[in-house]
């Protein structure tokens, strides 16, 4: 077996048939099996898969394990020389499958790869290319050139001499070696949704490169789900779970006192949000309290981050799922 295609399905089998649709219909010159793993096979409505399609790999969960755990196991039970990590809500246009494949058997000093995504309607979707370039995005500071310089000096950008090698691979489309699972063990059990394939490619890059093919790539719908950022702004730029999610990861990857500095700035700037905005307001109507919900809004998810304190400080061995009541995203999105 060459390719092991591994999707997760939570509630989505409408999707899930259009993404094996594309599959079947694009992919050539390799030898493949899928496996799906339902998170929710009470309300996944797997039988409108498995009828359309019989010969696939159906694993049900015992629980909404997340995107990682769900991963893992499905990789625990595959056959192929190479897994390549499927989002449900994705579509592939050519034989992107059977290109990652000839490219991934000539370059032997690549563990994994992914592919490019696009938005439905063709246009490039944006992405971060390394590890400090994502990290310097959690700080909110004041907009300053000088803090833009501090940053810039703390988190500098790596230097590669492969153009095509980044920190690492987006979720939703990852293609590695069988042995990349066998070495790593797979996606982090911290981990429930987001952050993850972060870090996990900081462990798969200790055993290979991680690329990007420019001449590979997908379209990727982004499926809503109720973990989804609502009311974005400049302080509010991640849902509550990414958040959560993000500074695992930090404390994961780079220790405790990044996890800290990170905890730290959030406290210290909530002051300086409100007197900003107050002052704002006073300039536009005269009351400096009559719009102050985006402040509300970030100091409500300060306090969920601070009830993960002491489960992130210490890296309790649970996975770190918000609550519905700690959901501000969608608490709030309809206010």
């Amino acid at each position: 077996m060459d390719v092991s295609i591994i999707i997760i399905n939570y509630r989505t089998p409408e999707l899930i048939l259009n993404c094996l649709d594309s599959i079947y219909r694009f992919t050539s010159g390799v030898s493949f099996e899928i496996i799906v793993v339902d998170n929710d096979p009470e309300n996944g409505n797997g039988a409108m898969v498995r009828k359309a399609y019989p010969d696939i790999h159906w694993i049900d969960m015992e629980y909404n394990a997340g995107f990682g755990r769900a991963n893992n196991r499905g990789m625990s039970e595959a056959n192929g020389t190479y897994f390549l990590l499927l989002n449900a809500d994705t579509l592939v246009t050519d034989n992107v499958i059977g290109r990652c494949f000839v490219r991934m058997n000539k370059r032997h000093d690549v563990i994994a790869c992914g592919a490019l995504q696009y938005y439905a309607d063709g246009t490039p979707m944006p992405f971060y290319k390394s590890f400090n370039e994502f990290r310097k995005t959690f700080f909110i500071l004041p907009p300053s050139a000088l803090f833009t310089r501090i940053l810039n000096k703390m988190y500098p950008e790596p230097q590669y001499a492969d153009p095509e090698q980044h920190d690492w691979l987006v979720g939703a489309f990852i293609f590695l070696r069988k042995e990349g699972f066998e070495k790593t063990g797979g996606f982090s059990s911290h981990f429930f949704m987001y952050g993850e394939d972060v870090e996990w490619s900081a462990r798969l890059g200790k055993w290979g490169k991680l690329c990007y093919f420019k001449n590979c790539t997908f379209i990727h719908l982004e499926n809503k789900n109720p973990f989804r950022r609502t009311n974005i702004s400049w302080i509010n730029r991640f849902s509550t779970q990414m958040q959560v999610s993000n500074f695992l990861w930090v404390r994961k990857q780079y220790g405790l006192f990044q996890y800290l500095l990170l905890i730290a700035n959030y406290i210290l700037m909530i002051p300086v949000i409100y007197i900003w905005k107050m002052i704002m307001n006073i300039k536009q109507n005269g009351n400096p309290f009559s719009e102050l919900r985006t402040q509300h809004i970030y100091v409500r998810k300060i306090h969920v981050l601070l009830k993960y304190f002491i489960k992130t400080v210490r890296l309790k061995n649970e996975l770190f799922r918000i609550g519905p009541n700690e959901n501000i995203d969608l608490l709030t999105s309809a206010k």
